[in-house]
C-alpha cells in the first residue's frame, strides 16, 4: 500500500474517529487527566492573543519531554517568543510552577495541544500562525506534520527516539515512515541507536549529538516542605518507589515488608505514575495517601505520593530511589536520569528497554544497580540502608555522568533559531 493511501486513511479515520475522541476528552476531565475548562484547546479553539513577532511552536508530550527542553526555553527567552503545547494535566501543573521559577514568564506561553484532528490541527495553526515547529523526542503525528508542511512551517525534530518496538512497527510501513519523517529540516536523535533507525526509516538530516535530557534542571522542589518533612523523618530509614505501574505496587510492598524485617520503622514511599490511582491503591496497600493530606505512618508503613508534580520532592527526601515500569513485562521503564541528577541510589527491573542508552551510560559510569525480581530489589535497598558509604558512591556517580553535554542546550536553540525567517 502506497505511503499516501495510508497518510490519507490516517487523515480520514482520525476526522471520522474526532466524536470519539472529544468523549474520551471530557471523560479524563471528568477524571481528572485533564483540566475541563481547558478542554476548548484541545479541539484547537483558543482565545488567547498570538504574540507579536517571530513565535516558535515547540511540543513535547509530558514532564519528562518538557523538563528536557527547559534549558534550551532559557536559552531562546530573549530571541524569539515561543508557544509551548504539551498534552497532560501533569505537565501543566509543572509549568505553571517552573516558568515564573526560571523567568521565562512573558517569554514562553503554554497551552494544551490539539489532538491530530485535521480541523482542530487547522484552526491551531490559522491562530498561531507558527514561523516554525519543533517536536520533542517521538511526537510524531501524521496530521500536524502534514499541516505543517502544507503552510511551509520548518519543522525539527529534537532529542528524537526511536524505541525497539516503535522501529519495528514502522518498519512494517516504510512508505509511510518516509512520508512522516521525511518533511523534517533538522532532527537531532537522542543517541547513536536512535539515529540509526531513524535514517534507516527515512528521516533526513540526522545528526546525535547527545541527549538533552542530561541538560535539564533538577525537578523542582518546595523548600519548606521539604525541610519539614525533612525534619519530620529524621533518622527514619526511608525508600522510594517511582512512578510505578499497575502490577507493580504489590511487589513493592512485597519488598516493604521484606526490608522491614531488619530496619524498623521503615518508611516506604510509593508515587504512582498516576497519581489518580491513589484512592484505590489506598485501599489496596492500606496505606495513607498524601493527596488526601494524610502525612506517613508513624511506625514502619507504605505512603503513597500520589499528587502531581512533587516528584522532586520525594527524590529529594529518600536517597534510595527504585525507578518503575521496569518490574512487570513489557514494562518500558520511566527517566531514570530525574533521580539521578539529584544523587540517589538507583535500581531498576529488567524491563525498561525505552531507557537503554540512559541506563547503559549509568551503569558504565558505577551509577546503577540492576535488580531482577523484588528479592533482588530488596536485598539493593537493604545494602544501601546497611551502607552509607556506598549509597552515596553510587549516587555520586550517577550525578556526575549526567552533568555531561552542558553546551547542548544552547547548539539546539542555535539550530531552532535558524529555522525562523530573519
Amino acid at each position: 500500500m502506497s505511503s499516501s493511501v495510508l497518510a490519507t486513511g490516517w487523515t480520514v479515520a482520525a476526522t471520522m474517529l474526532a466524536p470519539v475522541l472529544r468523549l474520551n476528552l471530557k471523560r479524563r476531565a471528568a477524571n481528572g487527566r485533564e483540566i475541563a475548562e481547558r478542554l476548548p484547546e484541545r479541539f484547537g479553539i483558543d482565545p488567547t492573543p498570538r504574540p507579536a513577532g517571530r513565535l516558535l511552536w515547540m511540543h513535547a508530550a509530558s514532564v519528562g519531554e518538557t523538563m528536557s527542553i527547559l534549558p534550551v526555553l532559557d536559552v531562546l527567552r530573549h530571541r524569539t517568543k515561543v508557544l509551548l503545547t504539551t498534552g497532560t494535566a501533569t505537565s501543566q501543573a509543572m509549568l505553571a510552577k517552573c516558568l515564573p521559577e526560571l523567568g521565562l514568564d512573558g517569554h514562553v506561553l503554554h497551552r494544551f495541544a490539539p489532538l491530530d484532528v485535521p480541523s482542530w490541527i487547522d484552526r491551531f495553526l490559522s491562530h498561531w500562525q507558527p514561523d516554525a515547529a519543533c517536536f520533542v523526542e517521538s511526537e510524531l503525528w501524521p496530521n500536524q506534520l502534514a499541516a505543517c508542511q502544507a503552510r511551509g512551517i520548518k519543522l525539527m525534530l529534537v532529542n528524537a527516539r526511536m524505541s525497539d518496538r516503535s522501529f519495528a512497527s514502522w518498519q512494517r510501513a516504510p512508505g509511510f515512515a518516509r512520508h512522516v519523517l521525511g518533511g523534517f529540516a533538522h532532527v537531532q536523535a537522542r543517541g547513536e541507536e536512535d539515529a540509526e533507525r531513524l535514517t534507516a526509516l527515512g528521516a533526513p538530516h540526522v545528526e546525535s549529538p547527545g541527549d538533552l535530557k542530561f541538560a535539564a534542571p533538577p525537578l523542582p522542589v518546595d523548600q519548606a516542605e521539604l525541610d519539614r518533612l525533612t525534619a519530620r523523618l529524621a533518622g527514619r530509614p526511608v525508600w522510594l518507589a517511582a512512578s510505578t505501574h499497575p502490577g507493580e505496587e504489590t511487589l513493592i510492598a512485597e519488598v516493604h515488608r521484606a526490608v522491614a524485617k531488619t530496619h524498623p520503622a521503615l518508611l516506604t514511599i510509593i508515587a504512582p505514575r498516576h497519581p489518580d490511582r491513589g484512592p484505590g491503591l489506598a485501599s489496596e496497600l492500606r496505606a495513607p495517601r498524601r493527596a488526601a493530606g494524610e502525612d506517613p505512618p508513624p511506625g514502619d508503613g507504605i505512603w503513597l505520593a500520589d499528587t502531581i508534580g512533587e516528584l522532586g520532592l520525594w527524590y529529594r527526601l529518600a536517597p534510595i530511589a527504585f525507578v518503575g515500569r521496569s518490574l512487570i513485562a513489557p514494562g518500558g521503564g520511566q527517566n531514570p536520569l530525574e533521580p539521578a541528577r539529584l544523587g540517589c541510589a538507583i535500581a531498576v527491573g529488567p524491563y525498561a528497554s525505552n531507557f537503554t542508552d540512559h541506563l547503559a551510560l549509568l551503569r558504565g559510569a558505577g551509577g546503577l544497580v540492576d535488580v531482577a525480581d523484588p528479592v533482588a530489589l530488596a536485598r539493593f535497598v537493604s545494602a544501601m540502608l546497611d551502607n552509607p558509604v556506598q549509597r552515596r558512591r553510587l549516587g555520586e556517580h550517577a550525578a556526575a555522568i549526567v552533568r555531561r553535554h552542558a553546551d547542548l542546550p544552547a547548539r539546539t536553540a542555535e539550530t531552532l533559531l535558524s529555522l525562523l525567517p530573519a
